[in-house]
């Protein structure tokens, strides 16, 4: 394991761990995070193993019990992605160590196309995610399974769906 992995590995573990490990420190630490940090301080070999035991026995202990999830920067990624048109804003600690990602538009395959009761559509897509019409234009090719779609960030946190590369009408992402 690479030591960035490892480093994203127990910032994730730390924070995933409760409110029992994942207490800030003054300096804004997790309190386990912390500790980890505190081994490497300990000037004995002997003192600073039984440490470090320590803390991953703790860590091993939490992932099997799952209060720990451990994911690696693609699978950051990948849910960053899949939550494209939530907020979210507790997905920022998938952000540490590297640039944010700007995600501002996702493609996808339209699995199934319906008109809800009020006449509006309703898009799922392969990854699951499903999109509802918000505006009222009436679309001239109505979308069908297997077309592709593409939804894009527009003004003020709203969402434009083109399907085919036909006229974007307004979405939100329902689940």
């Amino acid at each position: 394991m690479t030591r960035t992995r490892a480093l994203l590995v127990v910032s994730l573990c730390a924070l995933a761990a409760g409110p029992a490990l994942a207490q800030p420190k003054a300096e804004g630490r997790a309190a386990l995070v912390q500790r980890l940090s505190d081994c490497r301080k300990l000037g004995e070999d002997p003192a600073r193993l039984a440490c470090y035991d320590q803390a991953t026995a703790a860590l091993e202990q939490a992932e099997a019990k799952g209060d720990i999830v451990v994911v690696d920067r693609e699978q950051a990624r990948t849910v960053q992605r899949q939550a494209f048109g939530f907020s979210l804003p507790s997905l920022s600690v998938f952000d540490r160590g590297e640039e944010k990602e700007a995600v501002d538009n996702v493609t996808g395959k339209i699995t199934s196309a319906r008109m809800d009761g009020a006449g509006k559509w309703v898009l799922k897509l392969e990854d699951g995610a499903v999109w509802q019409q918000i505006d009222v234009q009436e679309l001239s090719l109505y979308p069908k399974a297997g077309q592709s779609v593409t939804i894009r960030k527009a003004t003020l946190g709203s969402f434009l769906a083109s399907v085919e590369g036909r006229r974007a009408f307004r979405v939100r992402r329902v689940e």
